[in-house]
């Protein structure tokens, strides 16, 4: 008789028989198999498995099985059953006897079957079984006992035995979470091996600069590596403070140790500090390195002729780079296309990038996206050297579709009401690809993740932070001035000065359109006349600003205005038209009489002067008014100066860490520096005994010490640990204790020496105030709490937005056309809007940039994260890979209670999805489905947030034993897993519908899934 497994099974065979012995030779057993014949393992049983033992888990065909989630339970009685038998491994395959010996006969089968589901015939297999059964020869039980008896054979039994505790033995909410990221992240793992990454010939982990790095600062360096060798460029996009700099210097010594020529593109401000790594210096403290990158600034690439340090822009070969990088890269966000001149982002992109030979892109921003996520898409064209199609391989079909998508989608939030639109209900609207292809190309973690993911032990932690101390004061102590008057006359300045194009004559006007008007790409245009009105409003916003930094910055500028109207109105007056010219043959260097303007040049005859001259009158008297009023409030007379030294002299009597004396005062403003420097520095020395400094970008730096005014030098002695002065200037004794500055120090600098920061004025934009406060709120620092101080304008802070508000007018942004922004006032307010709220969060406490409500930053929409938890943890728990699927935990919780599954679809297929093919859905107690798949970035934060630390929950154990009968009775949880797989199937096709009505390829599977086409992974039943 033979068993095919389609008319005669297998596991009929063992009905109706006293077995007393069992001899079994197999490939292997599963747990659906051992389910349907576990009663005749009570007799005495010899066992043989000639395949790996992890089949036990099960075979494809079993799969939908595995999804009834009875393993644990299956497990647990196979580990029983192993105990009584014997079992070994055999070397012998392709061959399956099974000999049943009875008391009266032998009944003997051979053939090709094996122990799962389809090998005993209990379901239709594609695979073909002939098993032919014989009677009463003992042949069969020879050929047994030979192979059984073989001294290549193993004993499997704690094999076995360790495998089935994998799958039923309790684990802890923590270790489902890092076995549910390996599963989905697994195949990307080799991406952040670091003997992979990195070629070990070159010699750079003996580099002074890798052995200066944190441990998180050396996983970022690593995943840069792999992205600029995978994708071509990288984003880096950690939180203000977490050391972008030296992350980007080690990549850049990577590179240079392949012979690579490399360039650093900077803000001028902050060229000094890539500058001191290459010179040779004693304040170098990487100079063993030897790094040989050359550096401009990003102004340089406006410029066609002269000098950036040693490099002459005239004769550089912009194409000879293999690698750029580019600090603060979020200047980069808007691509200007302009008529007559390549704007700065056309050269970067067209005779750095793609010209010459391959180059590598790594970017450096905390806030590479502003309040637009279209920001990205000039950034990512540097990587992709501007082809739409780069990342077509990794399921991004067109760059420019994902973003705008991405960017509809931020608008419809911004406009929802107040109370829905938080951070969680934006990533629940943002497409899949935009998340994909974030992750590609960034890396950005928070300091919170840092503090909390990392051993910081032999770093220190971050310092403590203070409630911030708010200051509100008038401007003078005479009340000869109020903030309300000042804003009466700016709104009434015309500003004449700065639109001249406005009193062009009519006959005129196309000429200097064709001079001036810059063309943005698909037809459009950016007028010079509404660059002039923009420039008026931002005008205004200045004087305004400079009223509110000091009353003394405010008069000094009133009086360049007073000067520039009388100058324009001399020009005017005195005129006389010799020459018959049109602007259009005027050369930028050219000096012909009745010329007037700086880089917008007009002709006076052009213009209706009549009209222009009365509004400069006009402007000129309000502006005398104003001069008369603000010459009056002398240093003696300046209720804020007053105000900085109380609390200066407060500090000083009562420091908030042993012995700290130090300051930083932030200004907006260099004029306001070197008045508070004037103002300060002799009444510091005088009364306190200390030392201060000034650091404007203009360069002209002072110092009450007799020494270099170079601004690393000052800085060096200002925080002497943080910069290592000891191993600079050993003999260096004297320190500076106040350090007046400009925003020429707000970013890239660590200044952790100090533990107190001034604004002297506020910078309306919260984050400027966060780069700030990040040059002394940072990891490792020596103190134990940090104090902000805020000055701000004598009013209600809404008074005060409202009132810039007004001051601004019709002020939009002008560059939207570009944008694909449709509704740019409606957002301009909301900006506003968010400004306040920001602001306002400010005076409370000091806060992270990704904690800011409202502002979205790249750790709100990358999954980099929890890579990188998978990685630390992969470290101490290697054994996390051996684990089957399959798997489970369980916790307790107040909030949450429902079901979060990990589902992988088997099916092969497309999808732009970014943990395809894994699928995370978190079903509740209700069995409503309450994140869907969609929600990949908020179902991964509620996983790691419940799990952290977690270790085993007992009483959640003991609770879900008793609901599922010791996990024999999965129903209810089944039921649920049903819903998760439902819900995905229902969103795959309801993507895959709205494709077919949107621009782009359309994302349609060819059939539908079924239940059966899911393969459960995890699950983490929150009770």
């Amino acid at each position: 008789m033979i068993l095919d497994n389609k008319s005669k099974f297998l596991y009929k065979i063992f009905e109706n028989k006293d077995i007393q012995e069992l001899q079994i030779l197999t490939p292997f057993i599963t747990l659906y198999g051992f389910e349907v014949i576990q009663k005749i393992f009570n007799t005495k049983t010899k066992l043989l498995l000639s395949d790996r033992v992890e089949k036990i888990l099960g075979i494809n065909e079993e799969l939908k099985y595995k999804n009834q989630l009875k393993q644990t339970f299956l497990a647990r009685k196979f580990a029983e059953v192993i105990q009584k038998i014997e079992v070994k491994s055999t070397l012998q395959k392709n061959l399956s006897i099974l000999n049943i010996i009875d008391k009266n006969s032998i009944t003997s089968v051979q053939g090709n079957f094996d122990l799962s589901l389809a090998g005993l015939g209990k379901i239709v297999s594609n695979n073909y079984y002939t098993n032919l059964v014989v009677k009463n020869e003992r042949e069969f039980i020879n050929i047994f006992n030979d192979l059984w008896n073989m001294p290549t054979n193993e004993d499997l039994k704690s094999k076995i035995t360790d495998y089935l505790k994998k799958i039923y033995e309790e684990k802890s909410p923590e270790f489902i979470y890092f076995f549910t990221l390996y599963k989905i992240f697994e195949n990307i793992l080799d991406n952040f091996d670091e003997d992979k990454i990195i070629n070990s010939r070159t010699g750079f982990k003996n580099t002074v600069i890798w052995n200066k790095l944190f441990n998180f600062q050396k996983d970022a360096v690593i995943g840069a590596i792999e992205k600029l060798e995978k994708y071509n460029g990288c984003i880096i996009a950690d939180s203000v403070g977490l050391g972008k700099t030296f992350e980007a210097l080690a990549i850049i010594k990577y590179y240079e140790l392949k012979n690579n020529k490399v360039l650093v593109l900077t803000p001028k401000k902050l060229r000094e500090n890539w500058n001191i790594y290459r010179i040779n210096d004693k304040r170098n403290i990487l100079a063993e390195d030897r790094f040989n990158y050359d550096i401009l600034n990003h102004t340089d690439l406006n410029r066609e002729k002269g000098y950036s340090g040693e490099i002459n822009l005239e004769t550089i070969n912009w194409g000879n780079y293999d690698l750029i990088v580019i600090d603060e890269s979020h200047n980069f966000r808007n691509a200007n296309f302009k008529k007559e001149k390549k704007s700065r982002y056309q050269k970067l992109l067209e005779d750095i990038i793609k010209s010459g030979i391959k180059t590598k892109v790594l970017m450096l921003s905390a806030t590479p996206v502003n309040n637009r996520l279209n920001d990205l898409k000039n950034q990512i064209a540097f990587i992709t050297e501007d082809n739409d199609k780069a990342f077509t391989d990794y399921g991004i079909k067109s760059i420019e579709t994902t973003l705008r998508i991405a960017q509809a989608k931020f608008n419809q939030w911004m406009e929802l009401p107040e109370k829905e639109k938080s951070t969680k209900k934006l990533l629940e609207m943002l497409n899949f690809d935009y998340f994909k292809l974030l992750d590609l190309v960034t890396i950005a973690r928070s300091r919170k993740h840092i503090e909390k993911y990392y051993n910081t032990s032999n770093i220190g932690k971050f310092p403590q932070r203070l409630k911030p101390i708010n200051i509100k004061t008038a401007i003078d102590n005479e009340n000869i001035i109020y903030i309300e008057d000042i804003n009466n006359t700016i709104k009434k300045l015309i500003l004449a000065a700065y639109s001249p194009l406005k009193y062009l004559y009519p006959s005129k006007r196309e000429e200097y359109a064709k001079k001036y008007d810059s063309e943005l790409g698909e037809g459009k245009v950016f007028r010079q006349v509404d660059r002039e009105n923009a420039l008026i409003d931002l005008m205004r916003v200045n004087l305004l600003k400079r009223m509110e930094s000091s009353i003394n910055s405010f008069t000094i500028t009133i009086s360049k205005l007073i000067n520039k109207y009388e100058e324009i109105l001399n020009k005017i007056e005195n005129y006389k038209n010799i020459e018959d010219i049109s602007i259009l043959d005027i050369n930028e260097d050219d000096e012909i009489e009745g010329l007037i303007g700086e880089k917008i040049k007009v002709l006076v005859k052009d213009i209706d002067t009549i009209r222009w001259k009365q509004d400069l009158k006009e402007d000129l008297a309000l502006l005398k008014s104003l001069l008369l009023k603000t010459q009056r409030i002398t240093p003696q007379k300046d209720n804020k100066l007053k105000n900085l030294k109380t609390i200066i002299e407060n500090k000083n009597k009562n420091p908030i860490n042993p012995n700290n004396k130090k300051v930083i005062i932030f200004t907006a403003f260099a004029d306001t520096a070197n008045y508070l420097y004037e103002n300060i520095s002799i009444w510091a020395k005088e009364n306190f005994n200390i030392e201060s400094c000034l650091i404007t970008g203009s360069g002209n730096n002072k110092c009450t010490l007799n020494i270099s005014k170079d601004m690393n030098n000052l800085l060096i002695n200002f925080s002497p640990i943080s910069k290592e002065r000891n191993k600079i200037d050993p003999s260096a004794n004297k320190e500076i204790d106040i350090l007046i500055a400009t925003d020429c120090i707000s970013e890239g600098q660590n200044l952790q020496d100090c533990d107190y920061l001034i604004n002297y004025d506020i910078h309306w934009n919260p984050v400027r105030i966060i780069q700030r406060f990040g040059r002394i709120d940072r990891i490792g620092s020596k103190n134990e709490k940090i104090q902000l101080v805020n000055f701000w304008p004598d009013m209600e802070l809404d008074e005060y937005i409202n009132l810039e508000n007004r001051v601004t007018g019709r002020m939009v942004l002008l560059d939207i056309s570009a944008t694909g922004d449709d509704n740019v006032i409606n957002q301009e307010k909301a900006t506003l809007f968010y400004r306040l709220k920001q602001l306002k969060e400010l005076q409370e406490k000091v806060i992270d940039l990704e904690e800011i409500d409202g502002t979205i930053t790249l750790t709100d929409l990358t999954l980099s994260n929890f890579k990188m938890d998978l990685i630390e943890y992969l470290k101490t728990n290697p054994n996390l890979k051996t684990y089957p699927t399959g798997i489970h935990s369980t916790l307790l919780s107040d909030d949450n209670k429902g079901v979060i599954f990990c589902v992988k679809l088997l099916k092969e297929e497309k999808s732009n999805y970014p943990l395809h093919p894994y699928y995370l859905v978190y079903v509740d107690e209700n069995n409503e489905v309450k994140l869907n798949f969609n929600n990949t970035k908020i179902i991964l934060d509620l996983y790691k947030n419940l799990t952290f630390n977690h270790t085993l929950d007992e009483k959640a154990i003991s609770l879900l034993k008793d609901k599922t009968k010791n996990y024999k009775e999965m129903k209810p949880i089944v039921e649920k897993l049903k819903i998760a797989i439902d819900s995905i199937i229902e969103k795959k096709e309801e993507v895959g519908i709205k494709s077919l009505f949107s621009r782009g390829d359309i994302n349609f599977s060819n059939e539908f899934n079924t239940f059966e086409d899911f393969e459960i992974i995890s699950f983490l039943v929150v009770q």
